[in-house]
């Protein structure tokens, strides 16, 4: 069981922090053209109204985020005047941004938030969601049986797409999203289902779902690498019965998580936990990973985003190994603001469910779109 950084002597926590600093970070074998590719989808430098937007956006979110940077701290005598100081420089940033846009180098939407994340680190907030994290895992993993007896019981085509769903209704579960967070603090009975019902309807905003379903009727693919995004609801009811689907099928599966925390993102070391409290339920998931079929890893990120040329060489060299064929990234900031135009050498999936109604308009559809992008190289 991974120790937890929580629970480590702040030297022992340096350690761990230097030991994923000094950690290479290499392109995913997988790229097409790494020397072409680039992660961000939108440049806000040459986008004056998306970059007044976004601007905008993380300004309005200042008082949530500083809010539950103090509750996670509860014992913490000095925690609300770290919050402010936090909110002051990370403010003063964006106000920079208003008017010299260049000012931090490029400007995107994963440079807003990791910026935002690195100032709550320089205040000594690593994990303001951790207590919200371990509430979710702990009601989401209650589910898990009934979610896979439900899933058993459906005829195979249903089931994919049952799936699929479930990937989606889970990734609704994201903290960093204002339309969202708004509806977790106001209705604590709102779930996985409930989720399901504020998705659009078929056919989606985006939708090679047909295609995808056609491709899951010839031979299983080698191993996939899968990307998740949120703790609780996605990680343990979205993506974990997807990943039981495809180990049934013969697929190896690598899991990829965060090496740290961002948001309610789910990380490396929670990962682990997750995985062995699921094994335990389900002799699927305990079998392959037994086995070695299912392999969890770190990203050597912690960013809401993901940049597939600054990945650990550890998962590099998995992916090598086990000879990747399809790729699965989850989730807005990875599949959207990031890698929305990503080439890659095998199959690829980019899922997500826009949670955000400027961006969804701007993409000609409403809050809670489906992006399904099934690419073949």
């Amino acid at each position: 069981r991974p120790a937890d950084a929580r629970r480590l002597s702040p030297s022992q926590f340096d350690l761990l922090e230097m030991d994923r600093l000094e950690r290479p970070l290499v392109n995913l074998p997988l790229l097409l053209d790494p020397s072409s590719y680039v992660p961000d989808t939108v440049d806000l430098t040459d986008d004056a109204p998306a970059r007044k937007y976004w601007l905008t956006c993380f300004e309005e979110a200042l008082d949530g985020v500083v809010k539950r940077a103090v509750a996670s701290q509860p014992g913490s005598a000095d925690a609300a005047e770290r919050a402010e100081k936090f909110r002051q420089k990370y403010r003063g940033k964006l106000q920079t941004l208003r008017h010299q846009p260049f000012a931090y180098g490029t400007l995107t939407v994963r440079s807003l938030l990791d910026t935002r994340e690195h100032c709550l680190n320089e205040f000594n907030f690593p994990d303001p969601y951790s207590k919200v994290k371990q509430k979710e895992n702990g009601v989401a993993l209650k589910c898990f049986p009934r979610v896979i007896r439900c899933l058993d019981a459906l005829g195979w085509e249903e089931r994919q797409l049952a799936l699929v769903k479930g990937l989606l209704a889970g990734n609704v579960f994201d903290w960093g999203a204002k339309a969202v967070s708004d509806v977790l603090e106001s209705d604590p009975q709102f779930g996985f289902e409930e989720a399901k019902m504020k998705l659009q309807e078929r056919p989606w905003l985006v939708d090679s779902y047909s295609k995808w379903l056609q491709r899951l009727k010839g031979p299983p693919h080698k191993c996939a690498l899968i990307f998740a995004d949120n703790s609780g609801i996605d990680v343990i009811l979205g993506v974990f019965p997807f990943v039981r689907e495809l180990l049934s099928r013969g697929t190896e599966v690598i899991l990829a998580c965060n090496s740290g925390p961002a948001l309610n993102d789910v990380t490396y070391c929670e990962s682990l936990i997750v995985a062995e409290r699921i094994a335990a339920m389900d002799p699927v998931v305990h079998s392959a990973l037994r086995e070695e079929r299912l392999l969890l890893t770190q990203t050597g990120s912690s960013s809401p985003c993901l940049d597939l040329s600054r990945l650990d060489k550890g998962l590099a060299v998995l992916v090598r190994e086990r000879g990747a064929d399809l790729v699965v990234i989850e989730g807005m900031g990875r599949a959207v603001h990031t890698n929305y135009h990503a080439a890659l050498r095998c199959e690829s999936l980019k899922l997500a469910v826009i949670k955000n109604s400027w961006l969804a308009e701007r993409l000609g559809g409403r809050l809670f779109s489906v992006i399904f992008k099934y690419g073949v190289p």
